[in-house]
């Protein structure tokens, strides 16, 4: 291998994980965001009763969607083997969105 590197040699890199890992942890991320995307509309229908979402709904959404995702994750990442990465993962994201520096 010379000294350009494929994007999964990147990402394996980057998150310290071996070349395989890196298709499971694609393979999480994909799940959780289809169970998400699939997920949205009965919610939404559910709660507007089929009508129009007003602007506060979807902020209020869009709010909430977050930590669901993050758990929905968790729990992927748990049926596929990798808990501790998705764990780690959700840490310094955290971390990060409140402003505090990973060690």
């Amino acid at each position: 291998m010379g000294a350009r590197r494929g994007w999964i040699d990147r990402l394996a890199a980057r998150w310290n994980v071996s070349p395989s890992r890196v298709f499971i942890i694609l393979l999480v991320f994909a799940c959780t965001g289809f169970t998400v995307m699939f997920l949205k509309r009965p919610v939404v229908a559910w709660a507007t009763g089929e009508g129009e979402p007003g602007v506060w709904f979807s902020v209020l959404y869009y709010v909430l969607i977050l930590p669901f995702y993050n758990l929905v994750l968790l729990v992927y990442g748990a049926l596929l083997g990798q808990f501790r990465f998705f764990w780690e993962f959700e840490k310094r994201f955290f971390g990060r969105l409140l402003g505090r520096r990973s060690r």
